[in-house]
């Protein structure tokens, strides 16, 4: 079996308008991503999704298919798909980065390996090692305080025992914001909140402190990545719970995080991981480290998400239960280009035993809504 051709499409589909987000990143009211198809040899499709958000990782719709498109595609034609470990050599080589539209093919290829053997991609991966059914948390914008303590008690009265306030903005509207959502709440759901590395130290270290009486369960990217030595003395002198998310991308940076006691624990998917695979060997050496590991989301489309879903259950070290994630990219979007979506009711996402990924791509609504 080989390779025969990689397809690529951008898309745009709307956020629904009262799950707009709003963060130290900005408006985020559409998502412009990178559905592709790979095709085999003996008439084998397989499905993959490019997250891309330009102000998050760098990558752009457009960048993603150029890239497959005129890079990647000449050095994969002809490839076994299931050779997972030379796919990735052969990216790498070509380019270093663009981890989204990397972990966009190695998903279609994870969707071919499992249609091929009839067996849903969490078996391939070494079996499930939790339910099919994964609980998230809620990730609520930088709304003003009032707004954002209605939403959030909408999602507790919906069955949410977890909600993420987004921060990183003006230091004091961040504070108002996580107090309301807080009184809100209640004492019992649990907080955390996510700067997206919007906060300078100074500003992190007044704001976690004005904050010490919210009862926190962890703070996610308080500060810009790459700025390790301060993420260490803010874990240190905050008494808070760190939890590593932009700063990591790679095993280098994952290992660096660690071995520098920068955070209690790191946020990986595959996309930002460049791959299921690459994103496995991070959850493994964090556990041998004693680090637990939780999933993020850049808001995915329903092939996104269930590749999420099958590393989710598929990797011990994925501890959702005690650090809930985020999989309900397709509930924040206005429709899905999937034929049968992904069953999520309030917290609650579930995946199909079905063969590869279980997502049958709408070929015609994507073709609708492409981006020209």
């Amino acid at each position: 079996m080989q390779i025969a051709s990689i397809e690529t499409f951008p898309v745009r589909i709307p956020l629904k308008p009262e799950r707009r987000m709003i963060s130290a990143l900005g408006r985020y009211d559409v998502s412009d991503f990178l559905l592709i198809r790979v095709t085999t040899d003996d008439g084998l499709v397989g499905v993959g999704e490019a997250t891309v958000t330009p102000r998050w990782s760098g990558e752009t719709v457009w960048g993603a298919k150029a890239i497959i498109d005129r890079v990647f595609q000449p050095v994969l034609l002809g490839l076994d798909p299931l050779n997972g470990d030379e796919i990735d050599r052969r990216m790498d080589a070509v380019a270093v980065d663009n981890w989204f539209a990397k972990s966009a093919i190695e998903m279609a290829c994870w969707d071919i390996a499992g249609r091929a053997a009839d067996r849903p991609v969490y078996d391939l991966l070494g079996g499930a090692c939790r339910s099919l059914t994964v609980r998230s948390r809620f990730s609520l914008g930088a709304y003003a305080p009032e707004i954002a303590a209605e939403r959030a008690a909408e999602r507790v009265a919906a069955g949410f025992d977890t909600v993420k306030v987004k921060v990183g903005t003006d230091p004091d509207q961040d504070v108002a914001r996580v107090r309301a959502v807080r009184q809100a709440i209640g004492p019992q759901i649990s907080l955390t909140i996510d700067a997206n590395g919007g906060w300078c130290y100074d500003q992190a270290i007044h704001a976690l402190r004005r904050l010490e009486d919210c009862d926190l369960t962890i703070v996610e990217q308080p500060l810009p990545r790459g700025n390790l030595s301060e993420l260490r003395k803010l874990r240190e002198e905050s008494g808070q719970k760190i939890l590593a998310d932009e700063s990591c991308f790679d095993e280098i940076e994952a290992h660096e995080l660690i071995e520098q006691s920068c955070c209690d624990a790191l946020t990986l998917y595959p996309g930002k991981q460049g791959g299921i695979r690459k994103a496995q060997r991070i959850a493994t050496f964090a556990a041998s480290r004693l680090i637990p590991c939780t999933i993020g989301s850049n808001l995915e489309w329903d092939v996104g998400t269930a590749a999420m879903l099958h590393f989710i259950i598929a990797t011990p070290n994925l501890l959702i239960e005690s650090y809930p994630g985020d999989c309900l990219g397709p509930f924040y979007h206005e429709f899905s280009i999937a034929r049968q979506p992904l069953k999520i009711e309030g917290p609650l996402t579930t995946l199909t035993r079905s063969p590869g990924l279980g997502i049958e791509v709408d070929w015609e609504l994507v073709h609708a809504h492409a981006l020209s």
